[in-house]
């Protein structure tokens, strides 16, 4: 099948990727001519486990194309994927302006009927929104008898497994009331619906609301672990054994109960703010997920109050080693990062920085250019050189056995603030270092 996507991020990048990969016809188009031209060399504007490997043999293939193009990406998609960011605006509502921009392209160098798929993350009645939009340009154009459809087709990919996600998808979710897209939409995605029925079909509102609801309901599962270790904190009692308590109770279950220094990303925030924002324009008071995103706001200065309250609040001239700047392990994405919240704090309060990451050493700079308070350095342990402590603010694996001595050592003070809790206390005392957790 002919597809073009358009945007070339996460989103679109991936979904092309693997569509190329089981055999059909895909053109991906993007404004951003430097990222095109990239990926027609080959490089991957992104660090996404498995995903270079599969844009370069399909573009090899031929099977996966690249072009700044939008009259080119319309003609040849007879399945348009818009997947373009949706990021939040000042009163934190989803911003719409880009979905906009590619559904009156595609409306305006269409020759025939197309199907409109929307793939970005978007709020209950965007799909009337580019209806709407796609009528009024085709009326414009002199096209008003050309027909088309408007699918709700929302991504649930994790950055850092995102091809994994894409390929073996636990559910499909297509949001439709025509048959002819129904049945269009089960041909496009056969090869991932073999083993047993992943294909969920509903209506359009409904579709994009599932969206959010899965986004909101994991982040409410990690505000809440949250919200319970800093009450256990405060009692006495060890968060990681109350995790196992009711993480073995199958109704809850271990995923997303982790307690740590809060969510970050492109997904969690902004969906949080969009359906708040949703729900305030329907005069709805969403009482759990505005504390929800209280509780993460706060989450994320708790490592800085405790660095601040060990130092007796005096930080001017302080070190820190910082491991971890990803938002999670296994991306190199710093958007909402907790890190970034808390080398702000250090930074206002006269610290300076020494940070490592095995992937988002570029993105730091990128956001940080001019920052003669940060230090990136080229290992975990060359931060740690002359550092008054250690912090930890991303769970990569390399940092879960690291040599306690070599950091006893090098350390100024032997003191260590890990966010993610991935030590036991006795690992850290039979070296002699002080050990900061989270809820322990």
């Amino acid at each position: 099948m002919k597809v073009t996507i358009h945007g070339i991020g996460y989103v679109g990048l991936v979904q092309g990727a693997v569509l190329a990969e089981v055999g059909h016809d895909v053109l991906c188009v993007d404004i951003d001519s430097k990222k095109i031209d990239q990926l027609k060399e080959g490089h991957i504007p992104i660090f996404e486990p498995g995903l270079e490997n599969l844009v370069k043999e399909n573009s090899q293939r031929g099977n996966l194309r690249f072009t700044t193009d939008a009259s080119e990406g319309a003609k040849h998609g007879d399945i348009q994927f818009i997947a373009v960011g949706t990021p939040p605006d000042e009163d934190g509502s989803a911003d719409l302006q880009y979905v906009l921009a590619v559904a009156e392209n595609i409306a305006r160098y269409m020759p025939e009927p197309k199907f409109i798929v929307n793939k970005s993350t978007v709020p209950v009645g965007t799909a009337d929104k580019v209806r709407k939009k796609i009528e009024e340009t085709l009326a414009q154009e002199g096209k008003a008898g050309l027909t088309f459809d408007v699918i709700s087709n929302p991504e649930f990919l994790k950055e850092g497994s995102a091809v994994t996600d894409c390929m073996r998808p636990d559910r499909i979710i297509i949001g439709t009331s025509d048959p002819k897209s129904e049945e269009l939409m089960r041909e496009l995605y056969a090869p991932f619906n073999r083993n047993h029925e992943k294909i969920i079909v509903m209506d359009v509102r409904s579709a994009e609301l599932t969206k959010y609801a899965a986004n909101c309901m994991l982040a409410t599962k990690i505000s809440f672990m949250n919200e319970m270790a800093n009450i256990a904190e405060r009692l006495g009692a060890d968060i990681e054994m109350v995790r196992h308590g009711i993480g073995s109770d199958p109704r809850i279950g271990y995923q997303f109960i982790y307690p740590g220094a809060g969510y970050g990303g492109s997904c969690f925030p902004k969906d949080i703010q969009a359906l708040i924002r949703t729900s305030d324009e329907i005069d709805f008071d969403s009482k759990v997920l505005k504390a929800v995103e209280e509780r993460n706001r706060r989450q994320k200065h708790l490592i800085f109050e405790k660095i601040s309250s060990h130092f007796n609040y005096d930080l001017n001239g302080k070190i820190f080693a910082l491991w971890g700047l990803a938002f999670k392990p296994n991306t190199d994405d710093m958007r909402e990062a907790p890190s970034r919240v808390l080398m702000e704090a250090l930074w206002k309060a006269g610290a300076k920085v020494q940070a490592y990451d095995p992937e988002a050493m570029k993105e730091a700079q990128r956001i940080y250019p001019d920052r003669e308070e940060l230090v990136l350095c080229g290992t975990k342990e060359a931060a740690l050189k002359k550092a008054d402590a250690l912090v930890i603010v991303t769970e990569w694996p390399e940092f879960k056995a690291p040599n306690f001595s070599a950091i006893k050592s090098e350390l100024k003070n032997s003191v260590v603030f890990d966010g993610r809790n991935l030590f036991n206390k006795s690992q850290l005392e039979n070296h002699d270092l002080n050990y900061f957790s989270i809820g322990r």
